[in-house]
């Protein structure tokens, strides 16, 4: 079973998470979470960026899936131009 311990969250919204589940968890200073909220449910989800072989892969499959799609490198400028609030 998951560890369980109380903690309270401070007047600037800070929550501390008990010594016992970091080291369960093996939590280091700077992990980053998502946090997503319903109800009376708050869920710590911790975050990590990928590694450089799943990063190239990611980036082989969405240039496959760009070919298929037919998009050409000017279209990536010209959307890149658009969200940058360029014509």
């Amino acid at each position: 079973m998951a560890g369980l311990a109380t903690t309270k969250m401070s007047s600037k919204g800070q929550v501390v998470i008990p010594e016992d589940i970091r080291k369960q968890l093996n939590l280091k200073p700077g992990v980053q979470f998502v946090v997503v909220g319903a109800k009376d449910v708050v869920i710590l989800k911790t975050i990590s960026a990928p590694s450089m072989d799943d990063f190239d892969a990611l980036i082989a499959e969405a240039r496959i899936k760009g070919k298929e799609a037919g998009l050409k490198k000017s279209d990536i400028a010209a959307a890149v131009a658009r969200a940058r609030g360029r014509k």
